[in-house]
Parts: C-alpha cells; sequence; structure tokens
C-alpha cells in the first residue's frame, strides 16, 4: 500500500517539473523583449532634446512634440467631461419636463 501511494506523487512531481521545462522559454522571451522595448522607448526623450539643442529648426520640432503630448494628455478628459455634461445636461432636461406636467390620476 505504500508504494501505491508514493506512484501518484512522483508523477505529479514529474509532471510539474516538466511543465515548468516549457514555461521556462516563454520567461525568458519575454524578458528579453521587455529589456529590448524598454531601450528604445528611453532613446525618444532624449532624441527631442538633441534636435533642440543642435538646431534652430529642431526648437520648432520640439515644440511640437510638447504641444502634441499635451494634446494627447488632454483629449481623454475632454471626451469623458463633455459625455458627462450631456448626461448631465441631459437629466436636468428630463427634471424639467417632468416637474411642468400635472401629475396624472
Amino acid at each position: 500500500m505504500a508504494s501505491g501511494t508514493l506512484a501518484p506523487r512522483v508523477g505529479e512531481q514529474a509532471l510539474a517539473y516538466n511543465r515548468g521545462m516549457k514555461v521556462r522559454p516563454l520567461v525568458v522571451a519575454c524578458l528579453l523583449g521587455a529589456v529590448f522595448v524598454a531601450a528604445e522607448a528611453l532613446g525618444c526623450p532624449n532624441c527631442k532634446d538633441g534636435i533642440a539643442a543642435n538646431d534652430p529648426e529642431g526648437a520648432n520640432l520640439a515644440r511640437g512634440f510638447f504641444y502634441s503630448i499635451l494634446l494627447m494628455l488632454a483629449m481623454p478628459l475632454m471626451l469623458v467631461g463633455s459625455f458627462g455634461a450631456y448626461v448631465w445636461r441631459e437629466m436636468k432636461r428630463q427634471q424639467r419636463a417632468g416637474a411642468s406636467q400635472p401629475p396624472q390620476p
């Protein structure tokens, strides 16, 4: 009976080991991908600063980067705010319309 209880545990350990061996290459590939993508992302602000410092026309390009970033930050807030204002206005309109109607018997 003792050998019967050990067999499933040994099989479960082997299965878990094999599963871990399949996952390791995926984890390593994801980590390497994250390192290479992060290196590319760090270069973007440096390029903007380098263009602005060395070229008078580059200053205009850097200013364009600045304003485009402001626009991208403001756009979600403007969309949510305008939708909220529309809903609020419609609710107020319905409240006024409900208050002006006489109660139904």
